[in-house]
């Protein structure tokens, strides 16, 4: 591994590790695609020994500025802000050139199996940076790449010594089609963003350096064509392989990923009601006490509220006021049916204390049933503990 690749890994394991607020948990999947740089790499000397030709070695393939990059994953968070992925990945740049001339047309193409772990810094902001690195294995390939030279006395500068002798100018065509699987590893920075109101699902951008140091070999397919065919100067082909060295991609990913189980969005509970309500419009003809937990009496907010419904049922017309009772699930079905009609005979005094005629007023207890929140058995709910008055 070079100099450079052993310190800028140590550099990402060195980083600072932050507090975590709300780490990731379980399986997840993810996916992404983007732009990738792929550097140029050098051609050493490969023999083609049918032919008696030595490669020149040194000379350097230039590479499309252009490619591409698709990733997959599968992986695991652990709950405390590292995770672990398996991923896949494709890599495709084009092979535009060699710099002693030939003129390419084909792809090299990267196809990767990654194992990679990353930590997740949450600092309590919407976006949540992460670093990682990962190590598996590649497979590289020319599929094909082909080149041509056309009129050029051969052999020299193009091909080394044993070179076969031409007197007349020739075409040589070089078919490159092979792969070789070699190991590599990557490391990467990025940040993620949550989507809101869809639980699970973020957006990532990220950007990877990746590496395949090992140099790998493409075997090649020589034609030597001259442009004048006789004995002394025949068509030649033969087959060979070529070494290449270098193999380091610069990518930036925008991609997507899904937590399965994630939490849903939470909801922000009502607020308990105080012991009374609020008091209604003037024109309301419906009012509503509330009480406290196994009590019958009335709080000073609950006389005001029934002081406000009797001044104000002499503003309308009206045949009678019901005054019914209501309790919580928290005692007996037979002691919460009595509770419930004493609140309402304690709201019916009060009434007639107020100046509603007593022969105007009826009372029922409801006990628990009707709730205005549905709860569990033996729960208390302030809002079930209730009278209300209505005026018909």
């Amino acid at each position: 591994m070079k100099l450079q690749h052993a310190l800028l890994a140590a550099g990402v394991l060195a980083l600072p590790v932050a507090a975590i607020a709300q780490p990731a948990n379980g399986i997840y999947i993810g996916a992404g695609g983007g732009y990738d740089i792929h550097s140029d790499n050098t051609s050493l000397s490969g023999p083609t020994p049918s032919l008696g030709i030595q490669l020149p070695s040194a000379s350097t393939n230039l590479f499309s500025k252009s490619g591409v990059v698709g990733i997959g994953s599968i992986g695991y968070a652990f709950g405390n802000g590292m995770r672990a992925e398996l991923e896949t990945s494709y890599r495709q740049t084009a092979v535009t050139r060699n710099v002693t001339g030939p003129v390419y047309d084909g792809y090299e193409r990267q196809y990767s199996l990654m194992l990679n772990g990353i930590y997740d810094i949450d600092m309590g902001l919407p976006v949540k940076p992460f670093v990682g690195a990962g190590a598996g294995a590649t497979i590289i390939s020319w599929n094909p790449v082909n080149r041509t030279l056309n009129g050029i006395n051969c052999c020299a500068p193009y091909f080394g010594a044993n070179s076969p002798v031409y007197t007349v100018p020739i075409n040589v065509t070089n078919n490159a089609d092979g792969k070789d699987v070699v190991a590599s590893f990557q490391l990467m920075a990025g940040a993620s963003y949550d989507i809101p109101g869809v639980p699970g699902l973020s957006l990532n951008a990220q950007f990877r350096f990746f590496d395949a140091p090992h140099n790998i070999d493409i075997k090649n397919f020589l034609t030597l064509k001259p442009t004048v065919v006789s004995a002394a100067n025949p068509i030649r082909t033969g087959n060979g392989a070529t070494t290449y060295s270098g193999h380091t991609d610069q990518s930036f990913i925008i991609g997507l990923t899904y937590a399965f189980g994630a939490p849903a969005a939470p909801v922000t509970a009502p607020a308990a009601p105080m012991a009374a309500a609020m008091a209604p419009s003037p024109v309301s003809r419906s009012y509503i006490v509330f009480f406290d937990w196994d009590k019958a009496d009335l709080t000073s907010r609950a006389q005001q509220i029934v002081s406000e419904a009797a001044a104000n049922s002499t503003k309308v017309q009206y045949t009678r006021l019901e005054v019914n009772g209501y309790t919580d699930a928290s005692g007996t079905a037979q002691y919460n049916q009595s509770l419930s009609i004493r609140r309402g005979q304690s709201v019916a005094a009060e009434l007639v204390k107020d100046g509603v005629p007593k022969s105007a007023i009826t009372i029922q207890g409801f006990g628990e049933t009707h709730p205005l929140v549905a709860t569990a058995a033996g729960v208390r709910e302030p809002q079930n503990r209730r009278v209300e008055i209505i005026i018909k």
